[in-house]
C-alpha cells in the first residue's frame, strides 16, 4: 500500500513539473509572437508615390515583412473600396489585380490600361488586429509630345529643315520615338541628307532635312511611345518670294529712315512723326501704308518704260 502511494505521489510530482514546463513554453511563444520584430510590419524601402501613362498599366508595390498567416488586402481610399484580398480581385473592375509569388514578401497591385479617374490613394492593408497599412499615391497622367517652335513653319529652299520634339509628361524614356511625313514613317532612304537623333534620357529627338526642296513641304508628326503626338506643317518655298517679303521690309525701313532724315535740328521730329500726332495715327499702321502706296508707286512709275530700251 504504502508502494502504490510512493508511485501516485512521483507521478503526480512529475505530471506537476511537466505542466509547469509546457506553460512556460507555451508562454514563451506566446510572448515571442507579441513581441514588435515577430508582428508584421511594412517594408518602407518601395516606392510610396507612382507615376503611370493613360494606357500603360501601373504597378503598386507593398511589401511586408513577417506576415504569417495574415491576410493582405488592397483599397481605394476614395471610396474604402477593397479591390483585391490576397491574390483574388473582389471588383468587377477586372483591370485591378494582384501579383505575388510564393514564399515573397511582396504584394503588387497592377492596374491595366489606368485612365486618369484612377488617380488617387491605395492602401495596403494587413488583417492585424488592430489593421495596419499602407497608402500609396498613383498619378495617371497623359503624355504629350510637342515640337518645338512654332505649328507652321516657311524655309527657304536650300535651307535644312530642323525638327525638335519632346515627350512631356512621361514618366519614362519612350522606347521609341518616330517621325511622320503625312502617313508615312521618314526614312532615311526617301532621299539623302536626313538624320534622326533621340536621345531617350530627355525624351527628345531632332529630325534635319538637309538642303530642303519644295517637295520637302508636308505635314511632318512626332510620335513618342505611349504619348499623344505632335505635328507642323513646313512650306519650303522659292528664293523668289523671300525676296519679296524682304523688299517690302526694306521699303518700310526706308520710309522710316527718310522720315528721321527730315528731322529738324534738335527737334527730333520729321514730318510723318509730327503729321501722325496731329491726326493722332497709328505709326505702325500709316508706315505699313505708306510701305504699300511707295510700291504701288514705283511699279506705275517703271510700267510705262517696260519692255523699252533705255
Amino acid at each position: 500500500m504504502e508502494t502504490r502511494i510512493g508511485l501516485l505521489g512521483l507521478f503526480f510530482y512529475y505530471f506537476v513539473v511537466i505542466a509547469t514546463v509546457l506553460n512556460i513554453i507555451s508562454g514563451e511563444v506566446q510572448s515571442y509572437w507579441e513581441q514588435p520584430f515577430a508582428q508584421p510590419y511594412f517594408d518602407n524601402s518601395t516606392k510610396r508615390e507612382v507615376t503611370a501613362t493613360v494606357g500603360q498599366s501601373a504597378l503598386l508595390h507593398c511589401r511586408v515583412r513577417n506576415l504569417g498567416d495574415r491576410a493582405v488586402s488592397w483599397i481605394r481610399k476614395r471610396d474604402l473600396h477593397i479591390l483585391t484580398v490576397g491574390i483574388l480581385t473582389y471588383t468587377n473592375d477586372q483591370r485591378f489585380q494582384s501579383l505575388h509569388t510564393e514564399g515573397s514578401d511582396e504584394w503588387t497591385l497592377r492596374i491595366t490600361s489606368p485612365q486618369p479617374r484612377d488617380s488617387g490613394t491605395y492602401e495596403c492593408q494587413v488583417s492585424t488586429e488592430p489593421k495596419i497599412s499602407q497608402a500609396f499615391r498613383l498619378n495617371v497622367v497623359v503624355s504629350k509630345a510637342k515640337i518645338l517652335g512654332n505649328s507652321e513653319l516657311f524655309i527657304k529652299s536650300g535651307s535644312d529643315i530642323n525638327l525638335t520634339c519632346v515627350a512631356l509628361q512621361s514618366p519614362a524614356p519612350p522606347s521609341f520615338i518616330y517621325w511622320y511625313k503625312g502617313g508615312r514613317v521618314v526614312n532615311y532612304s526617301q532621299r539623302g541628307g536626313i538624320s534622326v537623333l533621340t536621345e531617350r534620357q530627355t525624351k527628345t529627338s531632332k529630325l534635319v532635312i538637309a538642303r530642303a526642296m519644295p517637295s520637302d513641304s508636308g505635314n511632318y508628326t512626332c510620335s513618342p511611345s505611349s504619348s499623344d503626338s505632335a505635328s507642323v506643317v513646313v512650306h519650303v518655298i522659292n528664293g523668289e518670294q523671300p525676296a519679296a517679303m524682304q523688299h517690302g521690309n526694306s521699303s518700310a525701313n526706308s520710309v522710316l529712315i527718310n522720315n528721321r532724315s527730315f528731322s529738324h535740328r534738335g527737334h527730333g521730329h520729321g514730318p510723318l512723326d509730327r503729321w501722325l500726332a496731329s491726326v493722332g495715327g497709328s505709326k505702325n499702321l500709316i508706315l505699313s501704308l505708306a510701305s504699300s502706296a511707295l510700291c504701288w508707286l514705283v511699279k506705275s512709275i517703271r510700267s510705262p518704260f517696260s519692255g523699252h530700251g533705255r
